[in-house]
């Protein structure tokens, strides 16, 4: 049953929102601080932040299950050697999400996501 499992759909199909966050995962592990709308850093949070939790054990099994998931091995060779061990002793909240003005072209909702 998917009792509480809902996921915001940002105007996309399955496989388009994926990657999407795919996409924007890399960037986060790359760059540490993107700048989004509020609703995709919100989704995108759930997102990472398993990730950096796997890359906390550090096991082989892990780390092949990211490679799969993230587009570019950097983004998971760094999440492996810099994050990871980073936050080997802090038990979640890997992320922050800083709200921004309104984007001006249309006014959307903006926000600073970046590990903390």
């Amino acid at each position: 049953m998917r009792h509480n499992k809902t996921t915001a759909k940002l105007s996309r199909n399955k496989e388009a929102r994926k990657a999407l966050l795919s996409n924007l995962a890399m960037q986060l592990i790359i760059y540490e601080a993107i700048v989004t709308t509020e609703a995709k850093a919100k989704e995108l949070r759930k997102y990472v932040e398993p990730m950096i939790t796997k890359a906390r054990k550090g096991t082989l099994a892990d780390r092949r299950m990211l490679i799969g998931t993230l587009p570019v091995k950097k983004a998971v060779s760094k999440l492996f050697d810099i994050i990871g061990p980073k936050y080997k002793t802090r038990d979640g909240g890997y992320t922050r999400i800083i709200k921004l003005e309104p984007r001006s072209g249309d006014g959307a909702k903006m926000a600073k996501i970046e590990l903390v």
